[in-house]
């Protein structure tokens, strides 16, 4: 009922300095037609006329590799992906070919090698089984996919209820669904499981709600209190202490650059300036005491009704770490949204607003050096293989970073650190 939809994302993981070369290569090689002749020899054999092959996105993940969701329109379309990443020889359903960059690990979509879970979470007549509870299916839409990583499928049913389809690597679902447990007992409002996980797909009822980002867009959530989402932060159980730490976004700074110089080869010297201010700054301000965070703080995973918050999106990264990094997170996504969509015309505004609150609770010069770190973090993500005008975006996103340290003059739609705090 869907094709696969890989989503503009900020690249995670860690990165070798060595490598950069070599995967800035292959990923230019995915998105090049010089990979169609290995699809289509793989999935439909050597002598058919070459099929249509359209490249629908791309995922940079610095020391990992690259990998490409393509379509391929013959008799039958389908949906392939390609990875230069590892993928262990015990993966089934996978093809592998060599290429004049290292070898390439091939499969057809739903059949992800380390997403089992996705051929459940995307058949139809599987859906309906499984969590119909009687009704049937109107609806099934992919929402999200990171090849290899993990997807969100929702499922509409005909007696109204609208839930969404986890579906992560083996093992992973049953963590996802005890943090969701435990947020519902200390009454944050986080969505509720449906159930336990599956075949490592975790069935979530739907938040209620709109998009905080909505606000943002409307009038800069002019009616909406900054001091809401410090509160929300500090409602988060004690338990989450006990959850493995994750990396925040200045922890992965270099990964982050090196993807963002994939995305803008000839901006490589402002990037690597700003990756050097931001280190240096990180180890010279203070990022105050571990505590509970969410770990991917920011509106498109904050529901609001009216002024209120509803529902706390997306918490596969919930664990111990630092309140400055979980408000970082919040206003570097805030500063870029005009660079994604030009109707955010509010948002200098109210990024003038929230950066004042959050402010107070933590250092200042902490939380503007990190929030620029995350800006940086955001540039590779405007990489868009299906329309143009998207280095455009990533450029607006690379120089909204650079206002928050300094490094460039400020400008109409660019939000820049308030100057009194």
């Amino acid at each position: 009922m869907s094709s696969p939809i890989l989503p503009s994302a900020a690249s995670r993981g860690g990165v070798h300095q060595s490598r950069d070369q070599v995967e800035i290569h292959q990923l230019a090689f995915l998105q090049s037609e010089a990979v169609h002749p290995l699809i289509a020899e793989a999935f439909l054999g050597k002598g058919v006329p070459p099929p249509q092959v359209t490249m629908e996105a791309v995922q940079h993940r610095p020391g990992a590799g690259a990998t490409g969701i393509y379509r391929v329109s013959s008799q039958e379309e389908m949906y392939v992906g390609v990875t230069t990443e590892h993928v262990t020889d015990r993966a089934e359903g996978v093809l592998r070919s060599q290429s004049e960059r290292g070898q390439l690990v091939l499969w057809q979509h739903p059949m992800d090698p380390l997403l089992p879970g996705l051929q459940l979470a995307t058949d139809p007549g599987s859906v309906t089984a499984t969590w119909g509870a009687g009704s049937q299916l109107t609806a099934l839409q992919t929402v999200s996919y990171r090849p290899l990583r993990r997807a969100v499928i929702s499922a509409d049913f005909s007696d109204g209820r609208r839930i969404y389809l986890k579906v992560l690597r083996e093992g992973h679902a049953p963590e996802l669904a005890a943090r969701h447990r435990m947020l519902v007992e200390a009454d944050v409002p986080a969505p509720v499981p449906v159930g336990d996980p599956i075949c490592d797909v975790l069935a979530l009822e739907q938040g209620r709600g709109i998009s905080l980002a909505e606000h943002f867009m409307a009038d800069g959530a002019a009616a909406v209190r900054p001091a809401d989402f410090v509160q929300l932060l500090d409602a988060l159980p004690v338990g989450v202490m006990g959850l493995p730490a994750r990396d925040a976004w200045t922890d992965r700074l270099p990964a982050y650059a090196s993807a963002a110089i994939s995305a803008l080869p000839q901006c490589e010297r402002r990037i690597r300036r700003l990756e050097e201010e931001v280190l240096e700054g990180v180890g010279v301000t203070d990022r105050g005491p571990m505590v509970p965070t969410h770990g991917d703080y920011y509106e498109a995973n904050l529901l609001m009704q009216g002024p209120s918050i509803s529902a706390l999106l997306d918490v596969d990264s919930l664990g111990p770490g630092y309140r400055v990094d979980d408000l970082a997170c919040f206003l570097g996504h805030l500063a870029v949204l005009p660079a994604v969509d030009a109707r955010y015309i509010h948002a200098p505004a109210a990024f003038d607003r929230f950066a004042r609150v959050f402010a107070a609770g933590v250092d200042p010069e902490s939380l503007r050096i990190r929030t620029a770190a995350v800006g940086l973090s955001l540039v590779a993500g405007a990489r868009d293989v299906r329309g143009g005008g998207w280095q455009e975006q990533a450029d607006h996103r690379l120089r909204c970073a650079e206002v928050l340290l300094g490094l460039t003059p400020s400008a109409g739609d660019l939000p820049h650190w308030p100057a009194v705090l």
